[in-house]
């Protein structure tokens, strides 16, 4: 860990208790993030990603039935903390979340000028009036309407509920906001309008994004690393130019063969088969069972190699 470091995830597991079985849904995951970047996580639906946003952001149902590793925030280890100072220094103070469905999150009845400006009060104790004029400077850094301060939730359209979310998760200044598939239920004009406030939030606030989605095209406008999960574990992660250019494990690649591109011919690829489940996963490369590039030692439980600066979790890469 280097002093540009912001977060770091060593050997994080998540597990769940469930009637058929435990439920592995973060599996030994290792990445960094420095200050100002954004690290994308990508992968399909079902391979633990919110699940690891959960464990950062300490949201947990009870069902837990394993949750252990290590998580440096500002070289805290916040696995260290009890539930009350992790409360009061690392929720929303050092790191906060936008959810998925902004509608969901925000409460129907309540203006949303008091729902942003919540977080001051509780974590900043501000008085209410100081509240609304820091709920109102955040407006319009996410390009709010001043008058929507006083607006109920219903009167805003997706786009605007999903800023109003991003400035609640802002208003408390935290250096890391982690963003659960923030734009999955909004039009390709209003993902792109999101998208930008990010990348002008990044730049203004020095803010660092763990952006969690499956839509790696519109993740390319904000990604400094990207993290590739399958099945519990992160099996590829580095600099995102250098993926989007030549991604190396064989899962990353077929994820790109299945994007199109706007410029040049390209045959579009799928993957054969599902995810594995994440009750009784199998022996060695979880991957392996729908790998082209399958051979003998993938029955193994592949090694973590460095390449090319980057992580790669294959056994094609260790000679």
């Amino acid at each position: 860990m280097t002093e540009q470091t912001l977060l770091d995830v060593k050997n994080l597991v998540l597990h769940f208790k469930t009637t058929q079985g435990v439920v592995q849904a973060v599996d030994g995951v290792d990445f960094s993030l420095n200050y100002n970047k954004a690290v994308v996580v990508l992968g399909e639906s079902g391979c633990g990603k919110s699940s690891l946003a959960k464990a950062i952001l300490r949201l947990l149902p009870r069902n837990v039935g394993k949750y252990t590793g290590q998580i440096h925030l500002q070289n805290v280890d916040t696995m260290t903390l009890n539930e009350e100072e992790f409360r009061r220094n690392v929720r929303w103070v050092g790191m906060s979340l936008v959810p998925q469905a902004a509608m969901n999150a925000l409460n129907p009845v309540l203006r949303v000028g008091d729902q942003v400006a919540e977080p001051s009060m509780v974590h900043l104790g501000l008085r209410k009036d100081q509240a609304l004029v820091q709920a109102s400077k955040m407006f319009q850094h996410v390009g709010v309407p001043n008058d929507f301060l006083s607006r109920y939730p219903f009167e805003l359209s997706g786009g605007m509920r999903q800023r109003v979310a991003l400035a609640m998760a802002l208003v408390t200044s935290p250096s890391l906001v982690v963003l659960d598939e923030p734009t999955s239920a909004l039009d390709v004009l209003t993902q792109a309008n999101i998208f930008n406030v990010l990348k002008r939030i990044k730049k203004e606030l020095g803010t660092s994004f763990i952006l969690i989605t499956h839509d790696i095209a519109t993740s390319s406008e904000l990604a400094d690393d990207v993290a590739v999960m399958y099945a519990g574990q992160i099996v590829e992660v580095g600099d995102a130019f250098r993926f989007f250019k030549e991604p190396l494990h064989p899962y990353s690649k077929k994820l790109m063969a299945s994007v199109p591109t706007l410029r040049g011919k390209k045959e579009l690829e799928f993957i054969t088969g599902q995810p594995p489940s994440l009750i009784g996963l199998p022996q060695g490369c979880r991957f392996a069972a729908r790998c082209p590039a399958r051979f003998a030692k993938c029955d193994q439980n592949p090694p973590v190699v460095e390449q090319q600066g980057r992580k790669v979790k294959c056994w094609l890469y260790a000679h």
